[in-house]
């Protein structure tokens, strides 16, 4: 089936408009579209909201990382400021 976007883009690929970003299902000319942060389009509110709690997830995972390191870091930074030796790096053995 031809893009029905192809008249106003004038492009052979698929508009991003054409299918949901998350289960692909094509996305109709008349069909309603569940727009996600401008450029992410989802064929229903269910699939957007999967797309959110997903990225929700990932961000909360990349905040306790990010704090983890923070810590770790400022632990060495601590320890050695007291006097000890602490070495940080990669070992490779072979």
């Amino acid at each position: 089936m031809a893009s029905h976007y192809k008249s106003f883009f004038g492009s052979e690929e698929p508009h991003f408009l054409e299918s949901c970003s998350l289960c692909r299902k094509h996305i109709g000319l008349n069909s309603d579209i569940f727009m996600y942060r401008g450029d992410k389009a989802f064929c229903s509110k269910e699939c957007r909201e999967e797309q959110i709690e997903s990225d929700e997830a990932k961000e909360r995972s990349w905040r306790l990382s990010s704090r983890s390191l923070r810590k770790k870091s400022s632990e060495a930074a601590k320890d050695s400021a007291a006097g000890k030796t602490v070495r940080t790096g990669t070992l490779v053995v072979a």
